[in-house]
């Protein structure tokens, strides 16, 4: 419950940032194009620095959100809104696992040094109880291990690989929906150049005849959304490597405690 919950409040927050990005009114702090070019006259300027000046001016004018609520717009708010769920979703599901992972890390060698101090001192009911009150899958397979301590190391060691897996789905949940996502958003992004193409040529066979301009425009707006749809694809990509490297720690921190458990209670009996 606290997962989804966190999850949810995650999605909130990522969709208000976005929303808050696209409805800022950009208009306020632009001044009119004419009072910004006026200078007084100069005979030394040419009318090429002239351009090249006024060019600068508008571009030094326009702000990164502005550029970046233009192109979306330009590339078509359905397609690129799919996109964009996309990119939230997918941060939403990133961030989470990032603090369930970063939870569930756990000082092993901490841990076995408690363990075995317990285990000398209180046996098995102690060490149980070391277990109990630290958080993290080291510790519940520890935990799990010792309860069948009684049994023989033969049940032991089934119980700590069989809860092993448990506790690594566990960690692997929701990475195949990120994996989804980065698939996902490119493919997304093709699409709407696709039918961006094909609205271009239908404006081409509408007109009767190519201008230069009339396909420029065209093929610009189709290829947005294969620019977006690429960025997401790539931004999701780094925290799902991230993400990858960050399990395989912990799955072999826990199998290197697991076997060093098993040496404690062979030690200790």
């Amino acid at each position: 419950m606290k997962k989804r919950f966190t999850l949810l409040t995650l999605i909130a927050f990522l969709s208000l940032g976005t929303f808050s990005i696209f409805a800022q009114n950009d208009s306020e702090n632009i001044l009119p194009k004419e009072e910004v070019t006026e200078e007084a006259p100069d005979t030394e300027t040419t009318e090429e620095e002239k351009t090249k000046k006024k060019k600068k001016k508008e571009v030094e004018e326009d702000t990164f959100h502005q550029i970046i609520k233009q192109k979306f717009m330009e590339g078509g708010p359905a397609f690129m809104g799919i996109v964009l769920l996309c990119l939230i979703l997918g941060l939403a599901l990133a961030i989470e696992r990032i603090i369930y992972l970063n939870m569930a890390t756990t000082n092993s060698k901490k841990l076995l040094n408690k363990v075995n101090d317990a285990l000398k001192s209180g046996g098995v009911d102690a060490a149980k109880e070391v277990c109990r009150n630290t958080r993290g899958p080291v510790a519940s397979i520890f935990y799990q291990g010792l309860d069948r301590s009684d049994e023989g190391l033969e049940q032991v060691e089934k119980s700590i690989v069989a809860y092993g897996g448990v506790q690594m789905g566990l960690l692997e949940k929701g990475l195949s929906w990120i994996s989804l996502f980065i698939a996902l958003a490119p493919m997304l992004g093709f699409m709407g150049t696709v039918i961006g193409m094909i609205g271009a040529f239908d404006a081409i066979e509408a007109a009767g005849d190519i201008s230069p301009s009339l396909v420029a425009g065209g093929i610009k707006v189709a290829l947005l959304t294969t620019v977006f749809g690429l960025i997401v694809a790539m931004i999701l990509q780094v925290f799902y490597n991230y993400l990858i490297s960050k399990v395989d720690s912990i799955v072999n921190d826990m199998e290197d405690a697991s076997i060093k458990l098993v040496d404690i209670l062979v030690n200790n009996k």
